[in-house]
């Protein structure tokens, strides 16, 4: 049962997210490039460190694919009915800029699908967590955990879309204005979805590149949430792939098929 695992995983993000905290306050430390330019800190080490061996612990027939790790040729992975995705600092380059909108990001994948995810954004104190055959939940600094879920785009609702604070571009651009009057809201990290399944906003569109551990997580919230996350013919992401690389994805509430409509027939 994938949902009894929640509580762990919970507990091992903020774990995790107590070493990142650990760094973010200090001095700005070094940074690596690696090979497709995206930095590495030693925040992204230590959170990584910490997941991997807690879920080793916690789940030791369970294999673990991580951003940090990632050369596990698919001729092994093929094999792997479930798994454990991990994004151990989503939004290095919000971490970096010191802007606080930085995430942990676990999920279990089962026959390609995210069935249970755990977004914690420590310097926000704030976590997200869902999976198959549960609400999903946000829990907030000194409040109690609540559940949240998408805001159905009423006829009369003014469109909120969030966008990429780090990552906008010009064919982004164009589709919102093909969408007509909105309100975009900036955010870092996987925490735009999380913005659509707690109903903040109702759509996120993605026409930059991604990889399968920077959204699973948060993919499995925004199900357990009762959105959806699409390419852009409609279909569910998929993970374990031959290659890792995302295609381009909507976040969007599961029954807005007339918005679903509009982006697909953006010129």
């Amino acid at each position: 049962m994938s949902e009894s695992f929640l509580p762990q995983i919970i507990a091992i993000a903020k774990a995790a997210g107590q070493g990142i905290m650990a760094v973010y306050n200090q001095p700005a430390g070094k940074v690596i490039l690696k090979a497709d330019q995206s930095p590495l800190t030693e925040a992204d080490l230590i959170s990584n460190q910490i997941i991997v061996s807690e879920l080793a612990r916690l789940t030791p027939d369970i294999p673990i694919l991580s951003e940090e790790s990632a050369a596990i040729p698919y001729k092994q992975r093929a094999a792997w009915e479930r798994f454990w995705l991990v994004d151990p600092l989503d939004g290095t380059k919000e971490f970096i800029k010191h802007n606080d909108e930085f995430t942990v990001n676990i999920a279990l994948i089962e026959h390609g699908k995210p069935v249970l995810g755990v977004v914690h954004a420590p310097a926000l104190d704030v976590c997200y967590s869902g999976a198959v055959g549960q609400n999903a939940i946000v829990e907030r600094k000194h409040q109690p955990a609540e559940q949240i879920h998408i805001r159905p785009r009423r006829e009369q609702d003014r469109l909120k879309v969030v966008a990429s604070r780090s990552h906008r571009d010009a064919r982004t651009r164009t589709l919102l204005d093909h969408l007509g009057p909105h309100e975009c809201i900036s955010m870092g990290s996987s925490l735009k979805f999380c913005l659509v399944a707690e109903g903040s906003a109702h759509f996120y569109p993605r026409l930059g590149p991604t990889m399968e551990w920077d959204t699973a997580a948060a993919h499995a919230v925004v199900n357990a949430a009762g959105g959806k996350v699409c390419d852009l013919s409609g279909e569910a992401l998929r993970y374990n792939k031959v290659d890792l690389h995302n295609p381009e994805f909507f976040v969007l509430g599961d029954a807005d098929h007339v918005l679903l409509s509009a982006v697909q027939n953006c010129p």
